[in-house]
């Protein structure tokens, strides 16, 4: 077998210009959000891979500013959905209208585009509407595209959604099905922040001057880049070690410990491992690295993992949420060891 060929030419290039414009990023966007370095990490290995993000956390930590500045570092067209109980299907992928024309008095169809028509959606407290227009995303989400009566029309690129969820408030709200789960490569948890990053949050917002952000990168450069990241070659190892950790969360499957069979029901479909790779790819290039390895696999393992898992009663009982065991298969570490 032939061994995968590394990365060269203009490639090389590129890859010193992603780890710039990295940190570029990441200085814009610290303009107005302060720490959050591993959720915002998190959305840029999102937006190199092609795929959307979840971001988990109670109210005021600044989940909508940082996906609003985040697009205007990337010089990218912003579109923020809040998701509420009358919110319909329409409201989001657009609808039909009939016009008049006015010298011949014809009346005809047309489509107005609805606001997922843009690079960065954001979609706003997502698990507050039905699942009938949460569904509403799932084709955009997963081909790029809405169709409505009988015509297909494509978005935008690039294109990814962001979708925010408020975990401690539960009255008025649908839980996401699990197919909708799937669509998203991560689920980021947005905490709370440390003393002196809150003491600086309350110094910086509580005067008159807004930090202006300078665009880092536009559509066509990000484009770029994230055929850069599907171009990094994934060892082996790398492949082999996702497969099994992704296949260790299923309690029917050979390779599940004893921690999977008695809290788990389901667990992560191919889909898992297939981010985990990419993640690991788009890990490696954000520090300009041509390859990626298992420290990068493991850097994104748990925020591929952790809504993939639908644990049981006993689990409940024990007070153990799919975060935690995810946390715990993790860091065993027996995936890594996977035979060559």
């Amino acid at each position: 077998m032939t061994a995968e060929p590394a990365i060269q030419g203009n490639d090389v290039e590129l890859l010193k210009q992603l780890a710039t414009a990295k940190a570029n990023l990441l200085s814009q966007v610290g303009r107005r959000i302060v720490g959050q370095h591993d959720v915002l990490k998190g959305i840029l290995t999102a937006i190199l891979s092609q795929g959307h993000a979840l971001l988990v956390g109670v109210p005021g930590l600044a989940k909508t500013l940082m996906v609003s500045t985040l697009a205007d570092a990337l010089d990218l067209k912003f579109s923020r959905i809040q998701f509420t109980p009358d919110l319909m299907p329409g409201d989001i992928t657009g609808t039909e209208i009939i016009e008049e024309d006015i010298k011949t008095g014809k009346r005809a169809f047309r489509f107005v585009q609805g606001p997922v028509f843009a690079n960065v959606v954001l979609a706003d407290e997502i698990n507050r509407t039905p699942p009938k227009t949460q569904a509403a995303l799932l084709q955009a989400m997963q081909e790029h595209e809405v169709t409505a009566a009988g015509t297909t029309y494509h978005l935008p690129e690039p294109f990814f959604v962001l979708s925010t969820q408020n975990p401690i408030e539960q009255e008025g709200t649908y839980p996401l099905p699990e197919a909708q789960l799937d669509r998203f490569m991560f689920e980021l948890r947005v905490e709370y922040p440390s003393v002196s990053e809150e003491e600086e949050i309350v110094q910086e917002t509580t005067g008159e001057d807004v930090a202006a952000v300078t665009p880092v990168l536009d559509g066509r450069d990000l484009i770029a880049m994230q055929h850069l990241v599907r171009r990094i070659p994934a060892p082996k190892t790398i492949v082999r070690a996702a497969v099994r950790l992704a296949r260790m969360t299923r309690p029917k499957s050979d390779d599940a410990p004893s921690l999977i069979k008695e809290y788990v029901d389901w667990g992560a479909g191919p889909r898992a491992s297939q981010y985990m790779v990419l993640g690991a790819k788009a890990r490696a290039a954000l520090d300009g690295r041509p390859m990626a390895d298992l420290e990068d696999l493991q850097s994104v393992a748990l925020a591929v993992l952790r809504h993939r898992l639908m644990v049981n009663f006993a689990a409940e009982a024990a007070g153990r949420s799919a975060h935690d065991v995810c946390s715990e298969l993790i860091q065993e570490g027996a995936w890594m060891t996977a035979d060559s």
